[in-house]
C-alpha cells in the first residue's frame, strides 16, 4: 500500500515496522512530529521527556532492557544529550537503539546551523541519512539492524526539508521483536575507567567491521549516467542533484555517511572526469576525501551556510545561472510575530517600559526581541537565561542586577532552567526570574510537559507544582501574576528587582491559541476619542493597524486580551464591546 507521507511520519512508521517498543523525545522543530506520529501506534510506548538528555537515557534504559528503542530531537538537542550518547557508544546496545537528529540548514527555527554528522564521527558511531520519505521508513529498519549487528547506537540524520516534505511511501507490516533477555554485565554497562578502557577497544574493532560493511550495503549505491561528471552526495542534496542534472551526471549516493565506503569512493572517482561533492553546511564528506587523497571539488563552489537547491547546483556544475523566473519565485519575507492575545506581549511591554536588561530563552517569547517591543538583550540556548542573568550580576554588581530580569517559559524551565535557579540561590545571587507559564510547549505545536498534568497521549498525570519546586530551591519570594493585568505586573516587577535576594515571578495564562475569548468581548476604537498617539502600536499586536494615524482593530484577529485598552489609558479610546 502506498500513501503520501511526511518525512517525520515515515520515520514513525519505520519505527513501528522495525518493532520499536519504547520511544522518547523532547519537542523541537523540525523533529517534533516524529513522536506525535508514533503515538498512532499503541504497540510503542511513547513519552515526552523533560529534555533531550533524559529522552536518550530512557531509550538507553530500554535498550539495555532488551527492547528496540528510539530517541528523537532537533540538532541542538543532541548537544544536550551528548553526555549519555558518547558513553553509550562505548557500552553498546542490547536491543537496537537509534537516535534521530533533525538538523536545520537555513535556521528556519533554530539558533544555529550545526552539522550533526560530526557527532557520529566524534562518537565513532554509524550515521545513516535518508533522502526522501520512503528511505526515511526503510532506512530506519536498516538502522536497527546495524545497531544490533554491530552492538552500537546509530545516529539517524535528517534535515528540515526531508522532515517536513511529503513523498510516496510503501508501507509494510510490523516485525514483532522479542524483548531480549536482560543480563547483568558490569564490564559492558558500568563505565568505570577499567571497564571503559576495554570498551574503547571494542569501539575500534567495531569501526573496522563497519568499514567493511559500508562497502556492500545497498544503503550506498552508484547511479551511472554520463561519466564526464560525477557527484558524491547524500540526503536531500541528492534530490537537488537529480532534479538539476538528471542523467547528465553519475551519482554516488551515500545512505551511510559515516564511516565512508572508501573502496567504492575511489572506484567511482577513477571512472569520472570531474568529481564534485554536494553537501549542505559543513564539508564533512569533502574534508575526509581530500585527506584520503581523493581529488574533489566542493565548498569552493557551494556555500557552507543555508540550504542548497537545484538552482544552485545547476549553476555551479552545469554553468546554467539563475533565471529571472527563479528569482521571482522566491516568496516574500514575513517577519515572525507573537499571536494576537499572546500572554507574553504585556510582559514585554512592561519590561521595555522599565528599560530593563532582559536575558531571554528559547520559545515563542524570544520574539520579544523584535520591534516594537525590543525587550530581549540575549538568547543563547535552552535554559541559559537564568545563568546569563546571574553571570551579568557577578560581572557588573548588584546594582546592575536590579535592572536585569531573566525570562524563561514553563517548558524551558523544566527542560534546563531549574539548575540555573539552583545556582543563583547557591551562589548568593539576587536575580529576578520571570517564568512565562502558558501551560504548554507552544512554539513547537502545543506539546504537553511535566507542568501541564497531561502525558503525550493526553492522559492525566501528576502535575509538577512550579511554585513548590521553586521554593524547594531556596527561593522565598515567589509571585504569580496575570500577564493581562499590566498595572499589577509592573508593580510586582518593580518590587522584585529591588529585592536583595532571588525572586521568581510566574506570569500565568494559557496560550492564546488554546483559549480564545468570545467574539462579544472584542475590542473597538472610538475614532472620536483616538488622538493618534500610537501608544497601542507599541504592543506590536497584529490585530492593531492605523488609518491616517487613527487606531483600528481587526476583529478577525482580535483575541480580546484587553492590553490595548490598558495602554490607551489617557484617552480611553479603546474599549471592549458592551462596556
Amino acid at each position: 500500500m502506498k500513501e503520501l507521507m511526511l518525512g517525520n511520519a515515515a520515520i514513525a512508521r519505520g519505527a513501528y515496522e522495525a518493532g520499536v517498543k519504547v520511544a522518547a523525545a523532547y519537542p523541537g522543530t523540525p523533529s517534533t512530529e516524529i513522536l506525535e506520529n508514533i503515538t498512532r501506534y499503541p504497540e510503542i510506548h511513547a513519552e515526552w521527556a523533560p529534555n533531550e538528555k533524559v529522552a536518550l537515557e530512557v531509550a538507553v534504559g530500554a535498550s539495555i532492557g532488551g527492547a528496540r528503542a528510539l530517541a528523537a530531537m532537533k540538532h541542538v538537542g543532541v548537544n544536550v544529550a551528548a553526555d549519555p550518547l558518547f558513553t553509550f557508544a562505548y557500552t553498546g546496545v542490547n536491543g537496537g537503539l537509534v537516535l534521530i537528529t533533525a538538523d536545520d540548514p537555513g535556521m528556519h527555527s533554530s539558533q544555529n546551523e550545526q552539522d550533526n554528522r560530526y557527532f557520529g564521527r566524534f562518537a565513532k558511531i554509524p550515521v545513516v541519512e535518508p533522502s526522501d520519505s520512503q528511505e526515511a521508513l526503510g532506512f530506519i529498519l536498516e538502522a536497527f539492524e546495524i545497531s544490533e549487528r554491530f552492538d552500537t547506537p546509530v545516529l539517524f540524520r535528517v534535515t528540515t526539508r526531508l522532515a517536513h516534505a511529503q513523498s510516496l511511501v510503501e508501507t509494510g507490516e510490523r516485525l514483532e521483536q522479542e524483548v531480549k533477555p536482560y543480563i547483568k554485565d558490569v564490564a559492558k554497562y558500568v563505565m568505570m575507567p577499567a571497564m571503559a578502557r576495554q570498551r574503547h577497544l571494542k569501539v575500534e574493532e567495531r569501526m573496522k567491521a563497519l568499514s567493511s560493511f559500508v562497502e556492500n550495503t545497498p544503503l550506498n549505491r552508484i547511479e551511472w549516467g554520463s561519466k564526464a561528471v560525477g557527484v558524491i552526495t547524500s540526503g536531500i542534496p541528492y534530490q537537488y542533484v537529480r532534479e538539476a542534472l538528471g542523467t547528465d551526471v553519475s551519482i554516488l549516493k551515500l545512505g551511510v555517511v559515516y564511516p565512508l565506503p572508501w573502496n567504492m569512493i575511489r572506484k567511482f572517482a577513477a571512472e569520472v572526469d570531474r568529481l564534485y561533492v554536494v553537501e549542505e553546511l559543513e564539508p564533512f564528506l569533502e574534508e575526509q576525501m581530500r585527506a584520503s587523497g581523493v581529488n574533489v571539488t566542493g565548498k569552493e563552489l557551494f556555500p557552507k551556510v543555508g540550504e542548497l537547491g537545484p538552482e544552485i547546483i545547476r549553476d555551479k556544475i552545469a554553468g546554467k545561472p539563475y533565471s529571472v523566473a527563479d528569482l521571482e519565485a522566491a516568496p516574500p519575507v514575513r517577519p515572525p510575530v507573537m499571536c494576537p492575545g499572546c500572554p507574553h506581549r504585556g510582559i514585554y511591554y512592561i519590561l521595555s517600559k522599565l528599560k530593563l536588561t532582559v536575558t531571554g530563552d528559547i520559545g515563542c517569547y524570544t520574539l520579544g526581541a523584535l520591534a516594537p517591543l525590543s525587550s530581549i538583550d540575549s538568547c543563547i540556548c535552552m535554559g541559559a537565561s537564568i545563568g546569563t542573568a546571574h553571570g551579568l550580576e557577578k560581572a557588573r554588581g548588584a546594582e546592575f542586577a536590579r535592572k536585569t530580569v531573566a525570562v524563561i517559559g514553563d517548558s524551558t524551565f523544566v527542560h534546563s532552567g531549574i539548575t540555573g535557579l539552583v545556582n543563583v540561590v547557591y551562589n548568593r545571587g539576587t536575580s529576578t526570574v520571570m517564568i512565562l507559564d502558558n501551560s504548554t510547549t507552544a512554539m513547537t505545536g502545543h506539546q504537553d510537559h511535566p507542568a501541564t498534568g497531561k502525558t503525550i497521549g493526553r492522559e492525566p498525570t501528576h502535575r509538577l507544582d512550579l511554585e513548590a519546586l521553586i521554593r524547594a530551591t531556596g527561593v522565598e519570594r515567589v509571585s504569580v501574576v496575570d500577564p493581562f493585568d499590566l498595572e499589577k505586573v509592573e508593580e510586582v516587577v518593580r518590587a522584585e528587582i529591588e529585592a536583595n535576594e532571588p525572586s521568581v515571578i510566574i506570569a500565568r495564562r494559557p496560550c492564546a491559541l488554546l483559549v480564545r475569548q468570545p467574539a462579544a468581548g472584542q475590542m473597538v476604537v472610538d475614532p472620536a476619542l483616538c488622538s493618534g498617539c500610537k501608544r497601542c502600536g507599541k504592543l506590536g499586536c497584529p490585530g492593531i493597524s492605523f488609518d491616517r494615524d487613527l487606531a483600528r482593530i481587526n476583529n478577525s484577529l482580535c483575541n480580546s486580551c484587553g492590553l490595548c485598552a490598558q495602554v490607551c489609558r489617557v484617552h480611553h479610546a479603546i474599549q471592549k464591546v458592551g462596556e
